[in-house]
């Protein structure tokens, strides 16, 4: 009988516990780390945050949400106390710690760790091997779209300067430049193979010159990115898993220093595992920051391994990036909580009811979702790549350079003509125009009278 009041008075004091923590406004402690935990105006917004929302609604309670003061998820530190949110937990600062923290035996022991949110482990990040999806057409790769228009722009642009220079200037009486002579006197020098004749005038010749200059540096930069791909991609190394990145010697591999991916290696059995460990021991290949592994992995060549969950966000984020299909030593992030708190229980129940309930998935899916896609369709529509606009500002200014001698030139034989003849510039002008532009007809009439004159 003693018993069973005991059993009782155990039951209706721990859910008066649970009652009081409920009411009271939860201090929940976190981390800013995308896409876990991100600042939106004077919000947080993030998967920790959509789930703290959802688990506040089944347990019951209110919560304010602070950012740990010292940027740490929590370790021991050398005087042997806690830092980051774990110590905030212990020391009594906050209620709750959510954020994307490993279950581990160290931590288990300092405060209450609820049912892992999510799984994790360790795998490899690499470059994306561009053969796998080389096309037909995949000459055409160094340049995206909208320099490919831009290009066909500016040779059209250019055979129409040849056209109109052809009939502005007096000194191009002789070379009868059509359209279709034009367009091919312009694909000609693009291909660097020339088709004559070519401009006399001054004119003509700064036309011609601002062509060739951009044609010139314009297959240069397109054969060096073309060899550029294609050196890389078969100096590639294919590695589907740690015992291939073990047993190659090419690609230079590392992971984040003093990162708990590290200690996984340098306390492993296995052999595999010892020596990729050796490896990045011996090379000093260590990344300071998740960042600076992501930029290395980009640049080709170097391996990064990392946390799976932390990887395929950097392969949503970026499309030139692959994580492998192997993961090793699987892991969970948990919410932390005070030791004998009454609402770890609740909070693990509230978890595994999101889980089986599919919320957890959709969250992963809407946060960790791919903008490949959208990067894709947004790169076609860019303007030409930054190596290329001062080349195409060039001969932009060049044709404009151009077009206005070519004006001056017709102004000045106008002038003159007008002096010989006692009459208005203005009417000469209109007459010259009119004569240049309306047959082809009446270029070898100008021609004729060019010969009496000289006679």
């Amino acid at each position: 009988m003693l018993q069973s009041l005991v059993v009782l008075f155990a039951a209706f004091l721990f859910d008066t516990r649970i009652c009081h923590a409920a009411e009271a406004e939860l201090r929940i402690t976190t981390i800013m780390q995308e896409p876990y935990t991100m600042s939106k105006g004077l919000e947080l917004e993030g998967f920790c945050m959509d789930l703290l929302r959802e688990v506040a609604k089944k347990v019951g309670f209110k919560y304010k949400v602070q950012l740990v003061k010292d940027g740490s998820y929590g370790r021991v530190d050398e005087s042997g106390h806690w830092n980051g949110m774990i110590g905030e937990v212990v020391r009594g600062e906050a209620d709750l710690a959510f954020a994307p923290l490993t279950l581990t035996a160290a931590r288990e022991k300092a405060v209450g760790m609820t049912k892992p949110f999510m799984q994790t482990g360790i795998s490899i990040l690499l470059r994306r091997d561009s053969s796998e999806h080389q096309s037909s057409f995949s000459f055409l790769s160094p340049f995206n779209t909208q320099t490919w228009i831009s290009l066909l722009v500016a040779l059209l642009g250019t055979a129409a300067c040849m056209y109109l220079l052809a009939r502005l200037s007096p000194c191009e009486s002789e070379n009868k430049f059509s359209v279709v002579q034009s367009v091919w006197y312009t694909v000609g020098s693009l291909t660097l193979q020339g088709a004559g004749p070519h401009p006399k005038s001054l004119s003509g010749r700064v036309v011609c010159c601002s062509w060739w200059i951009f044609t010139l540096f314009l297959l240069a930069h397109y054969f060096t990115i073309l060899s550029s791909s294609n050196s890389s991609q078969s100096s590639s190394v294919t590695v589907k898993g740690f015992e291939d990145l073990a047993d190659q010697g090419t690609m230079e591999y590392g992971c984040l220093a003093g990162s708990s991916t590290l200690a996984f290696f340098k306390n492993s059995n296995s052999m595999v595992h010892r020596r990729i460990y050796e490896h990045m021991e011996r090379s000093k290949s260590f990344v300071t920051s998740m960042d600076e592994g992501v930029r290395r992995a980009k640049e080709g060549n170097f391996a990064f391994i990392g946390e799976s969950v932390s990887l395929d966000l950097a392969v949503a984020r970026h499309c030139d990036l692959v994580r492998t299909h192997e993961v090793i030593g699987m892991r969970g992030y948990s919410i932390a909580t005070p030791i004998g708190s009454p609402l770890i229980k609740n909070l693990s129940v509230a978890i595994l009811q999101l889980s089986e309930a599919g919320e957890l998935a959709y969250l992963r899916n809407k946060w960790w979702a791919s903008h490949c896609l959208d990067q894709d369709h947004s790169g076609t529509t860019q303007g030409p790549s930054h190596g290329l606009k001062g080349l195409f500002l060039l001969l932009s200014l060049g044709l404009g350079l151009g077009l206005l001698l070519a004006v001056l030139e017709l102004i000045s034989y106008c002038r003159t003509r007008a002096a010989e003849q006692k009459k208005p510039c203005c009417s000469v002008l209109i007459e010259q125009l009119r004569l240049r532009f309306k047959t082809n007809k009446a270029r070898p009439q100008e021609t004729d009278e060019n010969n009496k004159d000289k006679a």
